[in-house]
């Protein structure tokens, strides 16, 4: 009996761990919630001034009446991504709704784009307003694979602006490029 009393005297003397100080775990919680909420409000304020130095650009037309009742070339399903200044895949604009990500649908018809788009602010291209389409992979701060973005760049006012859109079904953006840059070839050559 006595081998188990040297056992015994050391199992008293060990002390179990401390207990979890909870005041100083919900501080720091709090905390970083706090320093979360902040950085979030500063996002939330540049999105805001960078829509205010964008003040300037006219409000975004609508389609024509009559529109739906012509000729369709061609209509896409897909996500706008962004548009951006033209030629400058990471300035994006905010103003009127141009900066919200979102799903889409594209009709192309001689009068011009119609861009829909469920949950976020829809606009109409006149055909004059349209200047080329292109694919791209980047638009921004998107990136994709090469060729995986279709970039259709048009004149607001007095700015060119690029605009992003990714069709459900990528083999169709070179049938756009071709029928958005013939458009624009054909409205220049009756414009002349």
């Amino acid at each position: 009996m006595t081998t188990l009393n040297p056992l015994y005297q050391l199992a008293a003397e060990q002390k179990s761990a401390d207990v979890t100080d909870w005041s100083a775990r919900i501080s720091w919680v709090l905390g970083l919630v706090v320093f979360i909420a902040f950085v979030y409000w500063l996002m939330r304020q540049g999105w805001k001034w960078r829509g205010s130095l964008q003040s300037d650009l006219p409000e975004l037309a609508t389609a024509p009446e009559g529109f739906a009742d012509g000729e369709k070339l061609l209509t896409l399903t897909g996500r706008y991504h962004a548009s951006t200044t033209a030629g400058q895949w990471l300035d994006r604009i905010v103003a009127h709704g141009l900066g919200t990500r979102s799903r889409v649908e594209l009709t192309l018809m001689e009068q011009g784009l119609d861009v829909v788009r469920p949950g976020a602010a829809d606009f109409f291209v006149p055909a004059a307003a349209l200047r080329e389409a292109r694919l791209d992979k980047a638009l921004a701060g998107k990136v994709l694979p090469e060729g995986g973005l279709l970039v259709i760049t048009w004149a607001h006012g007095d700015k060119l602006i690029d605009s992003g859109f990714r069709s459900d079904h990528a083999a169709e953006h070179p049938a756009w490029v071709d029928a958005v840059n013939h458009l624009t070839s054909t409205t220049e050559g009756t414009a002349r």
